[in-house]
């Protein structure tokens, strides 16, 4: 490993020692030498997972794969057979895909196919709003988690994955979250710098996420409700938690993870102006004031409109100077020179890497608790926008409010009809 991976090892909790003994092939935990992966969710992230995962160590094999849809899970498979037999760092670590057609499932069970298969390594790239019942499912079944990020877009599915995290704590699994930032070294030796007071102490900060438009899908011929939301997921909260939540909570979790703590109130606003239906009904842009503790306060922008200024990045301000945290700068000088960047791993790649290092060096990561309290944080702008309400952090995880208990799924139900929501009308309860 270079020196950064190194850093980025020690960064996320295991020690150089271990994650340098933890690599070569023979050095697994409890005699496990085959990480075997089972990947829920086969969309363009969930493909993009199991080619990090396969990147990330020697000794995985992609076990099993299962989607909602048929035709997800079946390109799944070929496409991951195609990496493993076209692409060099794969062969060079020894890497397989062992996936005859019987240990590729679909339906609305499927995730529950996957867990069942004999894997010990799961990966979670479905649609947020499944994510606390898959966390659950996968945790209860003893398995090591590898889960997307956000966990859940409601109260609800926050205190299911709280309730998981002591569960894995408890079982000593190895739990990472796609917050790769976390895992990322620049990230890492900048965040490390400002809590060792390189700017002194923390007294504000903002981040950003705005973009033009994503995408949507328009509906398919002879598709039911349920199935045509879950392909056209981005754009309805009860799967989504919309735009700020799915994506801004990487700039929230930064701040969390530079104020070692989570805000105690929000309050926002935002809203919509695109027409389309294949939209559903997620607002176009927030933008919010979070209350941490001690009085200090930050604030963030979450927008989704073509044509406009992009920003994807976060900024502190303490006694003694600010950081451009994203840019990796402290008082306007660089963190790390240019070459060190470029000799970083991929944190995409990193993050299964720290995971897959702790549970061979028998002292598993667990960052679920970190990730549930940033998609918290999102959803706590996210209500306040949407009603105009402040929202406290008890509120929002205490709050018996849910969009779809997704447990009581069935193909042919009659989905809700959905509205945009209005703020000063709608209501948090």
């Amino acid at each position: 490993m270079s020196k950064l991976n190194r850093r980025a090892a020690i960064g996320t909790g295991i020690s150089a020692a271990a994650a340098l003994s933890a690599l070569p092939t023979g050095a697994y935990a409890a005699g496990d030498e085959v990480i075997k992966v089972g990947l829920i969710g086969c969309g363009g992230r969930g493909t993009g997972a199991a080619s990090n995962v396969l990147h990330s160590a020697p000794g995985v094999v992609i076990h099993a794969v299962g989607d909602m849809f048929e035709s997800q899970a079946k390109n799944a498979q070929r496409s991951i057979r195609n990496m493993v037999d076209n692409e060099p760092k794969i062969k060079e670590l020894g890497n397989k895909a062992d996936l005859p057609d019987d240990r590729v499932f679909w339906g609305l069970d499927a995730y529950q196919k996957v867990i069942n298969s004999g894997v010990n390594y799961v990966i979670l790239a479905t649609p947020p709003g499944f994510r606390p019942l898959h966390i659950e499912a996968a945790i209860k079944a003893g398995k090591n988690l590898f889960t997307e990020k956000p966990v859940a877009v409601d109260g609800a599915g926050i205190r299911i994955c709280m309730k998981a995290f002591e569960e894995a704590n408890q079982k000593k699994l190895g739990v990472a979250a796609g917050t790769q930032r976390r895992h990322q070294a620049s990230y890492i030796e900048t965040i490390k710098r400002i809590h060792d007071g390189a700017i002194g102490d923390l007294v504000t900060g903002r981040c950003y996420w705005n973009q033009g438009i994503l995408w949507s899908r328009p509906r398919r011929e002879k598709m039911t409700d349920l199935e045509y939301q879950c392909w056209n997921w981005y754009n309805f909260t009860w799967i989504c938690g919309d735009h700020v939540v799915e994506q801004h909570v990487h700039n929230l979790d930064v701040l969390n993870w530079v104020f070692r703590e989570h805000p105690v109130a929000v309050n926002a606003m935002g809203g919509r102006s695109r027409n389309n239906p294949d939209y559903g009904h997620i607002f176009d842009f927030f933008s919010a004031e979070l209350e941490y503790p001690g009085d200090r306060h930050c604030i963030s922008q979450a927008r989704q409109i073509s044509n406009c200024f992009n920003a994807v990045t976060e900024f502190v301000t303490g006694t003694k100077g600010n950081s451009h945290v994203g840019g990796f700068t402290i008082n306007g000088k660089p963190v790390v020179t240019p070459a060190m960047r470029r000799q970083q791993t991929d944190p995409y790649i990193q993050e299964h890497t720290d995971l897959i290092t702790s549970i061979r060096a028998s002292s598993p990561i667990n960052e679920l608790k970190n990730v549930a309290e940033s998609t918290l944080t999102a959803i706590m702008v996210r209500e306040a926008a949407y009603t105009g309400q402040r929202i406290t952090w008890e509120q929002a995880l205490n709050s018996q409010k849910t969009y779809l208990d997704v447990s009581k799924l069935s193909l042919d139900m009659k989905m809700p009809e959905w509205e945009v929501a209005v703020p000063g009308k709608t209501r948090f309860s």
